[in-house]
């Protein structure tokens, strides 16, 4: 069944998407399921990303539109590792419900202007390449949130623990933050 993105959105809003828990598979299965909730837009998004066969690029799409830039509309695709990373998370976690996403891609206009009003954005965020996303997840404190990432030992942790979030990405295994 094809469904267009703005009935996947509608569809998968509000009550659908707290009703029954998000991360039904153990990791390392094929398929995979994520869903999202962005703090600014309020938009919310369930999608099986990967299925027994690959990755669905439908479903990749609709999580590229639910994760763009919001403050410029711009689209970019995200990394499918940085989305297997956060299922990976979340398995560990046992968290069952939705991503809540504090920024997805960042376009190279949105991203100098923050640098240049000194919030504390790198100058090369990988960001803008669709390979980073910052995130906390209800229910999980951020400490537990930043271990488990870390202890995937792939890409980027940052922890902004006075903000209540955790950067993931799929650059080089490093960490940053309290």
């Amino acid at each position: 069944m094809i469904v267009s993105r703005r009935f996947a959105l509608t569809l998968f809003s509000g009550a659908a998407l707290s009703a029954a828990p998000l991360v039904a598979l153990a990791a390392g299965s094929g398929s995979r399921r994520l869903a999202f909730e962005h703090i600014h837009t309020g938009e919310r998004l369930a999608a099986t990303y990967r299925t027994e066969t690959g990755y669905d690029r439908e479903a990749l799409g609709d999580i590229a539109h639910v994760l763009r830039d919001w403050r410029t509309g711009e689209v970019m695709e995200m990394d499918p590792a940085l989305l297997d990373q956060l299922f990976e998370v979340q398995a560990k976690l046992g968290h069952g419900g939705a991503v809540r996403v504090i920024s997805g891609y960042r376009s190279p206009k949105t991203n100098t202007a923050l640098a240049g009003a000194g919030r504390g954005v790198a100058k090369r965020s990988l960001h803008m390449q669709g390979r980073a996303i910052d995130i906390a997840l209800p229910g999980i404190r951020t400490p537990d949130l930043r271990d488990a990432a870390l202890a995937l030992k792939s890409g980027g942790v940052g922890t902004y623990s006075r903000s209540g979030f955790v950067h993931l990405d799929t650059g080089r295994v490093r960490r940053w933050g309290s």
